[in-house]
C-alpha cells in the first residue's frame, strides 16, 4: 500500500512540482491537495491521509495555525512542514506546535523524500544544525543566539513581534489578533524583558531586523 500525502501550499506550481515527484515513488501518492487552512481541513477529513506536507505560509492564514488544528482534531496524522521560511528560527516552532519535521523548499528532491519517509517510520526531520541547536538548549549548555535568541518567544509573543517589526501600532494589532490593547502592552514588556531591551526603540529595530531576517518584510 502506498502512503497517502496531503499537500498544502498556496502556489499551483509547486503543489504540481511536488506531486509529481511523489507520485513517481513506488511508495508514495498524493491523496488531495489545499491551498488553504479551511481546504486542508476538509481534505483530511475526506481523504484521511497518512502524512500532510504542509508549507507555513497559506492564504490568508498560516501554517503554524493549521498545524495546531491538525493536532487537535487528527491526533494520529503525521505533519512536515516544507518551507522557504528560516529553519533556524521556525523549526523548534513547528515541532513545539505538533509537526514532525522541517525542511526547506531549496533542498535537493532527494532530501525532500528522505524527510517524507522518515517521518512516516515514527521519525523526527531537521538539520543537524537545527538538531544540535536544539539539544544545546535543552541541555542548557548554550545562550541561544541570532534567529535562535528570539525562541525565548512564545508563539503569541512572536506575532506580536513581529507585527511590531512590520510598522503596526498597538490598537492595529490588538485588531488583528482579536485581543484587548492590555494583552498587546503585557506581550510588549514581555518581549522587552526575555530580549533584554531597555526601550521602545530597541523593541522596535529587533522587530524590523526580526521581520527581514525570516522573510516578512
Amino acid at each position: 500500500m502506498k502512503k497517502r500525502i496531503l499537500l498544502v501550499d498556496d502556489h499551483p506550481l509547486l503543489r504540481q512540482g511536488i506531486g509529481q515527484l511523489i507520485n513517481e515513488q513506488t511508495d508514495l501518492m498524493v491523496c488531495a491537495e489545499a491551498e488553504d487552512r479551511a481546504g486542508a481541513m476538509v481534505a483530511v477529513e475526506k481523504t484521511g491521509p497518512d502524512l500532510a506536507l504542509v508549507d507555513l505560509s497559506l492564504k490568508e492564514d498560516r501554517g503554524l495555525e493549521l498545524i495546531l488544528d491538525c493536532r487537535a482534531r487528527f491526533p494520529e496524522l503525521l505533519i512536515l512542514v516544507l518551507s522557504m521560511h528560516d529553519e533556524q528560527f521556525y523549526a523548534e516552532r513547528v515541532l513545539r506546535a505538533g509537526a514532525r519535521g522541517y525542511i526547506m523548499k531549496r533542498e535537493a528532491s532527494e532530501k525532500v523524500l528522505e524527510a517524507i519517509r522518515q517521518v512516516l517510520k515514527g521519525g523526527v526531520f531537521v538539520s543537524n544544525s537545527v538538531s544540535a541547536r536544539i539539544l544545546d538548549k535543552v541541555t542548557g549548555q548554550s545562550e541561544p543566539a541570532g534567529p535562535f535568541r528570539w525562541s525565548k518567544l512564545s508563539d503569541r509573543e512572536m506575532d506580536v513581534f513581529l507585527l511590531i517589526g512590520k510598522g503596526y501600532g498597538t490598537q492595529q494589532i490588538a485588531k488583528r489578533l482579536n485581543i484587548s490593547v492590555k494583552t498587546v502592552e503585557t506581550h510588549r514588556a514581555n518581549i522587552k524583558m526575555k530580549l533584554q531591551l531597555s526601550s521602545g526603540e530597541e523593541l522596535l529595530q529587533q522587530a524590523i531586523g526580526c521581520a527581514q531576517q525570516i522573510g516578512e518584510i
